[in-house]
């Protein structure tokens, strides 16, 4: 059983990581591999609503994917979003991508190769990734703008979406981890982070919902 006060904390989570974008036309999209194929669903909404004309798919496999998406969570999304319409001309795929300054990195190797003139991404992830995304994409790929999208539902609608409440209180609570720790490690621009936020991710933690944490020295974002 999940406690009324972790439910509680993990909204907070939940709610600090939206950074309240409102979506806008940008050059391109960047939609970041996951076990959720809402992402993908999502970037197609958008690209169905004339907010891009271009979008890059990034994301090998992880422990969480590998089984569900075998053939990489790049390629899965591109099916995706073929699927609901997305003309497979406007889709790239970045395979490799086994993280967040992974993702980042390697799309705009690959936009750059592409020789595609890039001065604004629109960077689709889960819900409660956004802002540790947001940070990710500053610090390394810093001479664009980014404005960040994800699918507008609430914490209890994206539960009953993934099926395992567990599993995304874990996620919840590594992803804000890696806000807190990566910006003094070079990963990430530095983000105010509220104290009520702090002590809601403590909590959580204490708890023992730690799967997704990483060591306080990590050595890559």
């Amino acid at each position: 059983m999940i406690s009324a006060q972790a439910w509680a904390d993990a909204q907070k989570l939940w709610d600090f990581q939206q950074m309240g974008h409102e979506p806008r036309t940008c050059s391109v999209a960047v939609g970041l591999g996951s076990h959720d194929l809402g992402v993908a669903d999502t970037t197609a909404d958008l690209y169905q609503r004339g907010m891009f004309p271009l979008v890059v798919f990034t994301g090998a496999t992880s422990r969480t994917t590998q089984e569900r998406m075998p053939r990489g969570e790049a390629e899965h999304y591109r099916e995706r979003a073929v699927e609901l319409g997305v003309p497979a001309g406007a889709i790239l795929v970045e395979p490799n991508a086994r993280n967040t300054g992974d993702n980042i990195r390697f799309s705009r190797a690959l936009l750059e190769e592409r020789r595609v003139p890039v001065s604004s991404v629109l960077l689709v992830s889960k819900p409660y990734e956004e802002r540790r995304s947001y940070a990710t994409a500053r610090k390394l790929w810093p001479d664009v703008e980014w404005v960040c999208a994800s699918t507008p539902m609430t914490l209890p609608e994206y539960v009953d979406s993934i099926g395992d409440a567990r599993l995304v209180l874990d996620m919840m609570v590594g992803a804000q981890q890696r806000l807190m720790i990566y910006p003094r490690q070079g990963f990430a621009v530095e983000q105010e982070i509220p104290d009520d936020i702090r002590a809601a991710f403590v909590r959580l933690r204490d708890s023992g919902f730690t799967s997704r944490l990483v060591p306080e020295t990590a050595d890559h974002p």
